[in-house]
């Protein structure tokens, strides 16, 4: 009975401790608001005005929904998972029907004293190093050269300014490596791998012809460095990423159609070929911070060229500088404001035959939190965000009218965390 009876609180022990190693937690971010947004579009001789007031939601910080866990293996050994949502809580459905929805679900292992592995849907480097040296924390409002959003209106002669244009920001099927931080030093590698060799069917001018063994690939990969020293930060990164697909619509004065992601929209008169595109797409970010104690500084630049590997003439490249500051003003109420500066260039095939198809690009941002708790805050935002006289992008073997444009973003909000 002794024997049994010790059986069972051994057991029961064992369960317990089993138990304790393991933890699962949920956590989340609902973030609604209102605002707008005012737009004007000079094309040509046209100007385009647009004004927009309207309900939205992850303003400051895109709505989710997530799980996290880690189990602990023994020793100093570890494994962890992720599983991420993107919520639409102002929609008809609360969980995003969109490509976001799946935000991040990965797997990993983890050694102490060396670091991490992990594959899955995941952020990229590049984003990594931009959330942790970015003023406005990467919300979503006009006026941020290096993260660029527009929550609120619709600005179409973005040419440069439109989200996501600045770097790629997850990708699927992605294995990452992180290491410890030794002597201040912390190091990060990717590597995206998603190929599909299958027969494809490309359609120009309404006749299909078959491509056969077609090449339908997304790979990639990225290497960065973070650095602390004291109150200093600093990051540097690079990303090549590389499309290659056969399948491409065509029309019959080459307007491309359909095209791998992050490609440049308009690739010349007959200059689609049927076997498709590759695409090669360089990406390199540096930041760094400085905590005074009383404000913090930041310094961003980042540069970005996509390429046809075929002609390296043909290609659209966007490069963009932002310093900010962000301070607590008082225990409760905290300020932030950046400003940057942009340039966007392209080769003459790209755009249309009028003239150099440059750009130039100006940001800036305020905004302000009032912390009602260490989970809940409001917001106040706005932003703008300019471009200077480019060709048009979109036009179809004709001359396009030279376009500028410039647009603002503003919304108060609240935002809870859990």
């Amino acid at each position: 009975m002794k024997k049994s009876l010790f059986a069972i609180a051994a057991v029961t022990a064992f369960a317990g401790a089993a138990q304790a190693q393991s933890s699962v937690t949920v956590y989340g971010v609902m973030d609604i608001g209102v605002g707008g947004a005012n737009s004007r579009v000079a094309d040509g001789t046209t100007v385009n005005k647009t004004t927009t007031t309207a309900a939205y939601d992850g303003g400051e910080s895109t709505n989710r929904l997530g799980f996290k866990g880690t189990e602990d293996l023994g020793g100093g050994a570890s494994a962890f998972f992720t599983v991420e949502l993107g919520l639409t809580p102002d929609a008809a459905q609360a969980v995003s029907t969109s490509t976001t929805q799946n935000r991040q679900s990965f797997v990993g292992l983890k050694k102490n004293g060396l670091g991490d592995v992990a594959l899955g849907t995941q952020y990229t480097t590049v984003y990594n190093a931009v959330a942790k040296t970015d003023a406005g924390n990467t919300n979503n409002f006009t006026g941020d050269l290096i993260y660029t959003a527009n929550k609120v209106g619709t600005y179409t002669a973005s040419n440069g300014n439109g989200n996501g244009d600045s770097f790629t920001i997850r990708s699927n099927q992605m294995i990452t490596l992180n290491s410890e931080t030794y002597a201040g030093f912390q190091a990060h590698a990717m590597a995206i791998l998603a190929n599909n060799n299958s027969t494809q069917t490309t359609t120009v001018s309404g006749a299909s012809t078959t491509v056969a063994g077609g090449i339908n690939n997304q790979n990639g990969w990225g290497l960065g460095l973070d650095y602390t020293w004291n109150k200093l930060f600093v990051t540097a990164n690079y990303m090549g990423l590389t499309a290659k697909n056969p399948y491409v619509n065509v029309t019959s004065n080459g307007q491309v159609t359909s095209q791998p992601t992050g490609t440049p929209t308009y690739f010349g008169p007959g200059q689609a070929a049927l076997n498709g595109t590759n695409v090669q797409d360089n990406q390199f970010y540096v930041g760094g911070t400085y905590d005074f104690g009383i404000l913090k500084a930041y310094a961003q630049y980042i540069t970005r060229k996509v390429s046809l590997q075929q002609d390296s003439g043909q290609y659209f490249k966007r490069s963009a500088e932002q310093i900010g500051v962000r301070s607590f003003i008082t225990p409760t109420i905290e300020a932030w404001v950046s400003g940057g500066l942009g340039r966007v260039t392209g080769s003459q095939t790209t755009l249309s035959a009028s003239g150099q198809p440059t750009a130039n690009l100006t940001a800036w941002q305020i905004g302000s939190n009032y912390w009602l708790s260490k989970r809940t805050n409001l917001y106040a935002i706005y932003g703008q965000a300019n471009t200077s006289n480019v060709s048009n992008i979109t036009t179809a073997g004709a001359a396009g009218n030279p376009t500028s444009g410039n647009v603002n973003n503003y919304g108060i909000g609240v935002r809870h965390t859990f």
